[in-house]
């Protein structure tokens, strides 16, 4: 929080003033224990996170705890805490960082990760677990980047893998038997020790590390203990779920209510990380949303809602849950948003559901332009999928389609490149075929995305694209696309891919490079105006690494991986086999279509998804 005097000093002073409507508001004399949720990217990001919404609801709902927020300042607020010599602060009470028992900091893309040390150095918390003192905060982190937990372990007493809404509650125990405070180094070593037995919960000064290969590897602590297991919310429908979330002041990324229709996916995208690690498929009952949605309108009076999930189309009633929404909500104009559609689950009958009240966006991800790349990838939609989503939304009303791919997948070559392009084009033939003289209002929005192998697919082991690579390939692309007035095309910047790239697969070693880089100025790195490639090599140079190289060297199927004592479910033996079928080029069916291929995921749970009995694996 920015004092009152200082506002007029600073861009977006709406970002710091709290007192947002539905903020929780408790004396702090009268609880026990003080949680600080920290979100390291500025207000108008961490606002839109849904994750940090429900957390905040579920140890707000605590009576002993105190759940408060703080996010990371801009540049220009940043500086003038510094110069000021000002601690970070929450929004609720304007207590520094430093006078909470736990922070809590969201570990949601890997260029936050220079703002994390950022946000410990401005609320005056020693950046190192090892150094601080006993009386600090207990420093944990989450969220998906936590699956590899090497590069952030050193700045953190503990990493939570997996979903928090159970795990939270325990933890929270665990702390009140405490009574922190910590008075001296020995409780607070108890406290962690304690903490460690947590299922879900990685406390890595318990781990010690060996270099095993090319990797820094920890190792367990005891025999009892090989792995750390993810925790998982099986009853997603009895999760809790904010019906009361917070509306911010200044307008947030997603400026829309949101709720989470489902968790997980079983269509088994080779290069995607989220389809891993958030399996088995579960869903809120029809029931639930329904009642969530009306009282989360009625709380924020928002005029559009967002069915959050990885694939709102697979979702299992999808029409019958349109269908009441749209009854209870658009007397009220209030249109309801699918920010993730499949091509191959879009038809007529959901566009004229979807459009009803006004048309929100529409984006597709074919994710590559040729069907040969499109099966190495197990991205099982076919062209004619997407001319039949396409020509729906189309007849529905749409001018305005977003159109998502990547490039530098394993096995591209020019010629899929190319394939992105006739694929633009097919679309722009499409508008004319089903627009007619309305043809000329047809907009398509091309966002190129630059593949990053990430830990725990089928891809962690493949070499990502050179900066030349990803060049060359852009310009095929703009030599194609740009001569189209209808069509936008954006593509992302390979010099930050290449750091996400070299962070997502790092060991304890990145943490050395992140503090460099931190030290010379490194913040907000996922906004292109603070991102410095040169920054980070020099950083990495340092500490004898060349970032490009690391990130664009393959690693060998038999070795030993920094993330190799996470267990997100999902086996090694199944991302063994996909990569084989990949370099084939054969698919994967979505297993709730077909039998089940044994990925693992059946070792942590009851049931492989929510709207059924699991299958048993073949």
């Amino acid at each position: 929080m920015i004092k009152d005097d200082l506002l007029d000093e600073v861009i977006g002073p709406a970002r710091y003033l709290g007192c947002e409507h539905n903020i929780v508001e408790k004396d702090p004399q009268t609880v026990t224990l003080r949680f600080a949720l920290c979100y390291p990217d500025v207000y108008e990001v961490g606002t839109s996170h849904v994750g940090s919404h429900i957390l905040y609801h579920v140890l707000n709902s605590r009576p002993d705890t105190y759940c408060e927020r703080a996010y990371h300042p801009w540049s220009d607020a940043t500086e003038l805490l510094r110069r000021g010599n000002i601690p970070l602060a929450s929004l609720e009470t304007d207590t520094p960082l430093r006078d909470f028992h736990i922070l809590g900091i969201t570990l949601q893309h890997e260029l936050n990760y220079a703002s994390v040390l950022s946000l410990l150095d401005l609320g005056g918390i020693t950046l190192r677990a090892a150094d601080r003192a006993p009386t600090e905060p207990i420093v944990i982190a989450g969220g998906p980047c936590a699956v590899n937990p090497e590069p952030m372990a050193p700045f953190f007493e503990a990493l939570l893998i997996g979903e928090g809404e159970e795990v939270l509650h325990e933890i929270m125990d665990l702390l009140a038997g405490f009574s922190p405070p910590f008075a001296d180094p020995e409780i607070r070593s108890r406290f962690l020790g304690e903490l460690s037995r947590i299922e879900g919960v990685y406390v890595p000064s318990l781990w010690p590390v060996e270099q095993v290969g090319r990797f820094i590897v920890p190792q367990p602590p005891s025999p009892d203990k090989p792995v750390v297991r993810r925790r998982i919310v099986e009853n997603l429908d009895a999760a809790p779920f904010p019906a009361r979330p917070l509306v911010p002041y200044r307008e947030s990324v997603h400026d829309r209510a949101q709720i989470e229709i489902s968790r997980g996916c079983t269509r088994g995208c080779r290069f995607c990380q989220a389809g891993i690690i958030y399996r088995p498929t579960r869903e809120r009952s029809v029931e639930t949303l329904r009642r969530l949605a009306n009282e989360i309108i009625a709380a924020t009076g928002y005029d559009q809602i967002s069915l959050s999930s990885l694939s709102c189309t697979d979702y299992t009633r999808i029409e019958e849950l349109l269908e009441l929404l749209h009854q209870d909500l658009s007397d009220r104009r209030v249109s309801i948003g699918l920010p993730s559609i499949r091509v191959d689950a879009f038809g007529v009958e959901l566009a004229r559901r979807v459009q009803r009240v006004k048309k929100s966006g529409l984006t597709f991800a074919p994710e590559a332009g040729s069907q040969s790349l499109r099966d190495r990838i197990n991205k099982n939609v076919t062209e004619a999928n997407l001319t039949e989503a396409a020509a729906a939304a189309l007849q529905a009303g749409w001018h305005k389609i977003k159109l998502y791919f990547m490039i530098g997948l394993p096995g591209e070559t020019d010629e899929d490149v190319l394939a992105i392009a006739q694929t633009v084009q097919q679309m722009l033939d499409l508008g004319r075929e089903c627009l007619g003289k309305r043809s000329g209002r047809l907009r398509l929005n091309v966002s190129v995305a630059l593949f990053i192998p990430k830990p725990h697919t089928p891809f962690q082991w493949a070499a990502q694209d050179s900066l030349d690579q990803f060049d060359h390939k852009r310009r095929l692309l703009r030599e194609r696309l740009d001569r189209h007035k209808q069509v936008k095309l954006s593509c992302h910047d390979a010099p930050a891919a290449i750091v996400e790239a070299f962070l997502s697969r790092g060991d304890r070693t990145a943490a050395d490079v992140i503090e460099s880089a931190f030290r010379s100025g490194a913040m907000l790195d996922a906004w292109t105006e603070h991102f410095d490639y040169h920054r980070w090599c020099q950083a990495a140079t340092e500490h004898d690494i060349d970032i490009q190289t690391a990130a664009s060297t393959p690693i060998p199927v038999d070795a030993a991986l920094p993330w190799d004592h996470i267990d997100v479910g999902v086996t090694k033996e199944y991302l063994l086999s996909e990569l084989e079928k990949s370099q084939a080029g054969t698919t994967t069916d979505d297993c709730r279509d077909a039998q089940c291929y044994d990925c693992g995921i059946q070792r942590l749970v009851a049931s492989c998804y929510s709207d059924g009995d699991a299958h048993e694996p073949a």
